[in-house]
């Protein structure tokens, strides 16, 4: 990850203790060389900023039945076959998983 000129500045304030852990993971992940912890704040805002826009969206959604409501009406198997591929595909994965 490069850092451009046009490249913004952000200053936040932490608990000691949450600074420290994420200084320690950010020279864990992308090592001790300048830029590490920058590349690691862009990371950790990326993913809040992502999974707040998630929520904010999960959030407007009054009944979870009613938004999923027709979305498998495409499918032509049996909720019985369904769940039968589901299992196959979950066994051969562990069995992928413990080779």
């Amino acid at each position: 990850m490069e850092f451009k000129k046009e490249s913004k500045g952000i200053k936040i304030y932490v608990n000691p203790q949450i600074e420290e852990r994420f200084r320690k993971a950010a020279m864990m992940m992308y090592g001790y060389g300048r830029g590490a912890l920058s590349q690691a704040g862009e990371a950790a805002l990326d993913n809040w900023s992502s999974s707040a826009s998630l929520l904010s969206i999960t959030n407007q959604i009054k009944d979870p039945v009613l938004a999923i409501e027709g979305m498998l009406s495409g499918v032509k198997k049996t909720s019985v076959e369904l769940q039968h591929e589901a299992s196959e595909l979950r066994s051969e994965k562990t069995l992928h998983h413990k080779s």
